[in-house]
């Protein structure tokens, strides 16, 4: 089984009658209506005005029939997917079967059509790319109404190359066709401590070379500068065996693991959600890590979407705001971005965050593009190795400057570095700037063709307007 249109045939025509039930639905739409979905959770940190007229305004689409897992065939290595699934119930679909995604990314809620409408990552980017690049099929609800399915190869392979980093604006996953890869019972992870970011980038570079370091595989690797004196590589290797085991849903938090252990067994499915318990290190705001609260804070609680809608509670009341306005202190700034810079570069990014952010810890994630072709609107080059650098706080502004001063800096500085900046949180560039980094022309050629009378807002408008 290939496709979607190779489905059991029970399976098709239940899938066949709910995408007749949506594109219904949106046609029936009136135009000039803004149309969003409704979907229960959210990774996005470009928080909208909900007060604004096209807020109130829009209508939600209900796509819950696209969020399970259609199909899975162990033998040929696939899985027929809705688009609107989350990632931590496609793992639970496919580990059965000794299968997973050729990448998961790090949080449970993150849906496969939004990894790869808005780009994902995890710790097999350097051996597997991007989530898009696993995907052979994808069957997609067009702007202007139609659905149709684009692969590589056929009259729509415009759109198949083109939806990555089109966060919705060019129409919506249904279904996706992806690859799956064998998996084993247990990862293997070793620790490497680098007190230098230079060496440490070295260290990625062979690693993309070779394969492993120091003589351990690395079928996994990501790291975590907590310092530019202290960062650590994680190289991780499927095992059969497992001489002890690790459990970082409890009381242990797997970031500070790092520092005492060099050496951890997990099982796949725990190595695969070893960030979400704690949101990487985010959840130290909530008390979370702090001991006696967290033996308090219950276990199913001790998630990234519960995290995330705290945090979506306190900027629609403008909570913490009001806090530090009241005791009059400084306000903060949000700074939550993913860069990828090309690593050769890494140690340049990692010394200017140091000097002027000053956040820390920081996630590094090595990647490299599966294929031998760059996908329209995020140009990664085919073969250059890149490090994603993911920061996620809030940090004191300078006396007299507003909120943006310190994501525009990063912003800059990436640029500077022949980098990229992912589009899930906030941005600033002009139109000019964002066109020119974010291929504008190709985009503009897909959204005429796609959604030609506009009905969906245009890449700008949501991803730095945030309209």
């Amino acid at each position: 089984m290939t496709g979607i249109s190779e489905l059991p045939p029970a399976k098709l025509a239940a899938h066949e009658a709910a995408v007749a039930r949506l594109r219904d639905a949106y046609a029936a739409v009136p135009p000039g209506v803004p149309v969003r979905l409704a979907k229960p959770t959210s990774n996005l940190f470009r928080f909208r005005d909900s007060a604004r007229p096209a807020a109130r305004a829009a209508r939600y689409l209900d796509v819950s029939a696209f969020g399970h897992v259609i199909h899975v065939d162990r033998a040929a290595k696939t899985a027929v997917v809705g688009g609107m699934t989350t990632y931590e119930d496609l793992c639970d679909a496919t580990l059965p079967h000794s299968l997973m995604p050729l990448v998961v990314p790090q949080l449970k809620t993150i849906t496969l059509g939004g990894a790869v409408t808005g780009l994902g990552i995890e710790s097999t980017s350097l051996r597997n790319g991007l989530p898009h690049e696993s995907v052979t099929e994808l069957e997609i609800l067009t702007g202007d109404g139609r659905v149709v399915t684009a692969t590589k190869d056929n009259e729509h392979s415009d759109l198949f190359f083109g939806f990555p980093n089109s966060y919705g604006t060019l129409g919506y996953a249904l279904a996706l066709t992806i690859e799956l890869e064998p998996v084993k019972p247990y990862v293997h992870l070793r620790h490497f401590a680098f007190n230098d970011p230079k060496s440490c980038m070295a260290a990625i570079a062979e690693i993309a070379e070779t394969g492993g370091y120091q003589g351990h595989r690395a079928d996994f690797l990501d790291g975590t500068a907590f310092s530019t004196k202290e960062l650590y590589l994680t190289v991780g290797a499927y095992s059969d065996k497992a001489p002890w085991l690790s459990d970082y849903t409890g009381q242990q938090v797997y970031y500070q693991s790092l520092r005492r252990s060099r050496e951890d067994f997990l099982t796949i499915r725990d190595y695969i959600w070893r960030w979400d318990t704690d949101w990487f290190w985010c959840s130290r705001p909530f008390g979370v890590q702090n001991m006696a609260i967290r033996r308090l804070w219950p276990r199913r609680y001790r998630r990234s979407d519960v995290y995330r809608k705290l945090v979506a509670i306190d900027q629609k009341y403008g909570l913490t705001s009001a806090y530090y306005e009241g005791r009059k202190r400084p306000q903060r700034e949000m700074v939550i971005q993913d860069v990828e810079i090309p690593a050769r570069r890494g140690d340049q990014f990692l010394q200017f965050f140091a000097g002027n952010v000053a956040m820390s810890p920081v996630w590094l994630c090595p990647l490299r593009l599966r294929g031998d072709r760059a996908w329209p609107l995020y140009p990664l080059e085919p073969g250059e190795v890149y490090v994603n650098f993911g920061f996620w706080g809030t940090v004191e502004l300078p006396p007299g400057e507003h909120d943006g001063y310190y994501n525009k800096m990063v912003e800059d500085e990436v640029s500077a570095l022949g980098g990229h900046k992912s589009l899930y949180s906030t941005a600033f560039y002009s139109v000019d700037d964002f066109r020119s980094r974010y291929n504008g022309a190709a985009y503009d050629k897909l959204k005429a063709e796609y959604d030609g009378g506009g009905r969906l807002l245009s890449l700008y408008d949501k991803c730095v307007r945030r309209r």
